[in-house]
């Protein structure tokens, strides 16, 4: 008997299934009504029809549907390996860059097409993905998964990259505001810091972002690094870098996803609750809390009744394009010969 979907409004927060199939405790908390989002993991691979059954599965429990996402940059952050193509660390795309500035361009827009086709054929609407970090050789955390550490460099790959997944019909979400590459600490096990004064990070690190925006960015995500020269609360909590830097001088309107709210780099804020609260107050529109299902239904109870003040945002990071698998297009097999320079 086919299950009548939930009518419910898409809430703030993001949650993950426990396993490659949901069980009941995966379909209850995406039916509470504070749920807005899934992100999927590499525990939730197994195989490309199992993941194509799994989101369909998710889309069909409400509507509007949840949006699904994952982190499918490229290298040691790619959560699903079988059956989709091997991504390299993205700084292959500042090494190409560095040889030939227009190969590289043309590989990163064939990156974010191939990861657009490949993630929409299996029902995903978008990748966490550009990251916009600089590589300063100092984070480990970011490393390779920056594209470059010159801001011109990182720009123009990045805007490449965001113009391929737009035309493989997918939005991109640039991270980590205002960039997590000069802080040394892993905000996954600490509380990193970057004492830079604001001049500095303005010209060093918002030039990618100001490419992005340009180039159509959807959504972004803050790092929970602080910077005590702007403000002494983490990006994701801060007024300051949200509202004055982001959304005012930087003239961003679409989506902002905190980070995960169960990394140390959140934990300034106190529990999840008051994480959550400070995230929304200082204009996160969508909250991750990840790998923690008991903390998850805490979280979406304390949300009870709170929804997104601006649900265009969210709508904005729906996959387009239908059911067509570009993965059979021309633009595909372009996109592959494209990329293979990168070999």
């Amino acid at each position: 008997m086919r299950r009548l979907r939930a009518r419910l409004p898409l809430g703030p927060v993001v949650v993950d299934p426990l396993g490659p199939a949901l069980v009941d405790g995966d379909r209850r908390r995406m039916l509470h009504p504070a749920a807005g989002g899934v992100i999927l993991f590499s525990r939730n691979y197994e195989s490309p029809g199992q993941l194509q059954a799994l989101t369909e599965e998710i889309r069909s429990l409400r509507e509007p549907q949840l949006l699904i996402g994952v982190d499918h940059e490229g290298g040691r952050v790619q959560r699903f390996r079988e059956g989709f193509t091997a991504l390299p660390p993205m700084r292959a795309l500042g090494r190409l860059w560095d040889r030939d500035r227009e190969a590289g361009r043309a590989a990163a827009h064939a990156a974010g097409y191939i990861i657009a086709a490949e993630l929409a054929a299996h029902g995903l609407d978008f990748s966490f993905t550009p990251v916009l970090d600089l590589d300063y050789g100092a984070s480990s955390v970011i490393g390779d998964r920056a594209l470059h550490f010159d801001p011109i460099a990182a720009g123009a790959l990045a805007a490449a990259l965001i113009a391929g997944l737009d035309a493989g019909g997918m939005p991109a979400v640039g991270k980590h505001f205002p960039g997590h590459g000069y802080a040394v600490a892993d905000s996954h096990l600490a509380v990193p810091t970057d004492d830079r004064p604001l001049a500095e990070i303005r010209r060093k690190d918002l030039p990618p972002y100001v490419a992005a925006i340009s180039a159509g960015l959807a959504a972004v995500m803050p790092a929970h690094v602080v910077y005590p020269q702007v403000d002494h609360e983490p990006a994701g909590y801060s007024r300051v870098w949200l509202q004055q830097v982001l959304r005012g001088q930087l003239g961003f309107d679409g989506l902002i996803f905190s980070d995960d709210l169960s990394m140390e780099g959140a934990s300034t804020a106190g529990n999840m609750t008051a994480r959550a609260r400070a995230a929304l107050a200082a204009g996160c529109d969508m909250l991750l809390l990840c790998n923690d299902p008991t903390g998850q239904e805490g979280l979406l109870e304390s949300l009870a009744g709170v929804g997104l003040e601006m649900p265009g945002r969210a709508e904005r990071m729906r996959r387009r394009g239908g059911a067509r698998d570009l993965r059979k297009s021309v633009a595909y097999r372009d996109s592959q010969q494209a990329f293979a320079a990168l070999a």
